[in-house]
C-alpha cells in the first residue's frame, strides 16, 4: 500500500498523482515493464505508458530496451535535485524578465488559507528594515523565529506582545492575545491583521494603506502602555 504523504509531495515535484504512484512502484521494485506496473497499481496500461512516458520527460524514469522495453527510476535524490535546479533557473530568469509593474499597496489586499498568510508573514519579516511590531500568541511566532533572529542581528527592533516567550535581543511584553490573532506593523508601513489557526479558511488583510498603518500603531503603543511600556 502506497504512503499517501510520500504520493502528494512527489506531486509537488510536478508529477500527476498518477505518475506518483507509478515513480513510487519503480522505487519499489525497480526495472519493470508496463504491464507489470498496470497489475501492480492498477491503473489500465493505456493509462501507465501515457504516464510512463511523461516520467521519461519528466527526468524520473530511464528505459531500458530489452526483449520487452522495460522502465528503471532514476533515484529520488538526482530526480529531486534536477527538479530544483531547472525550477531555480526558471525562477531566476522570470525574475530577471518579469514586467516591472509597481505593487500598489495603498489598497486593501486580502491573503487567505494558512500557508499563503506564513508564507507573506515571511515576507514581510524578512523585507523589515528598521522596526517590526508583533502581536501574536508564542505558538505562531514561534514558527518565524529564525526569520527574527535574523532581524536581531541585523539590529532591527523587535517588539513582541504575547505570552510564555523569550527571544534574545527583542523587547517583550507578557500579553495574552486571542488564539491565533496576529497584528504585524513593520517599518510603520505596512499591516497584516487577522488569523491564522491553521485551516484553509484563515483570513488576513494586508495593507500599506497609511490610516490603517495609523490606527494599527496607535492601538498596539495603547496595549504596551498598559503593559507598563514606553
Amino acid at each position: 500500500m502506497q504512503n499517501n504523504d510520500y504520493i502528494e509531495n512527489l506531486c509537488a515535484f510536478g508529477l500527476t498523482r498518477q505518475e506518483a504512484c507509478i515513480y513510487s512502484e519503480l522505487l519499489v521494485h525497480g526495472k519493470m515493464t508496463g504491464y507489470e506496473l498496470s497489475k501492480e497499481t492498477g491503473i489500465s496500461r493505456s493509462n501507465v505508458y501515457v504516464c510512463l512516458n511523461a516520467l521519461t520527460d519528466k527526468g524520473a524514469a530511464y528505459i531500458v530496451e530489452e526483449e520487452s522495453t522495460k522502465y528503471i527510476p532514476v533515484s529520488v535524490n538526482q530526480f529531486t535535485k534536477n527538479y530544483i535546479s531547472q525550477i531555480k533557473t526558471k525562477a531566476e530568469y522570470l525574475l530577471k524578465n518579469a514586467p516591472k509593474k509597481v505593487l500598489n499597496t495603498d489598497g486593501y489586499i486580502t491573503i487567505t488559507g494558512n500557508t499563503n498568510i506564513r508564507n507573506k508573514i515571511r515576507q514581510m519579516i524578512n523585507e523589515t528594515k528598521l522596526r517590526l511590531y508583533i502581536l501574536a500568541p508564542s505558538v505562531i511566532i514561534r514558527d518565524f523565529e529564525t526569520e527574527l533572529n535574523q532581524l536581531i542581528k541585523r539590529n532591527v527592533k523587535v517588539v513582541i506582545m504575547t505570552e510564555g516567550y523569550k527571544l534574545k535581543g527583542a523587547r517583550l511584553y507578557e500579553t495574552k492575545p486571542e488564539e491565533g490573532q496576529i497584528r504585524f506593523i513593520t517599518d510603520s508601513s505596512y499591516v497584516l491583521t487577522g488569523e491564522i489557526t491553521g485551516s484553509e479558511h484563515d483570513t488576513c488583510l494586508y495593507s500599506g494603506q497609511s490610516h490603517l498603518v495609523e490606527v494599527m500603531k496607535e492601538a498596539l503603543k495603547n496595549k504596551i502602555t498598559l503593559l507598563g511600556g514606553k
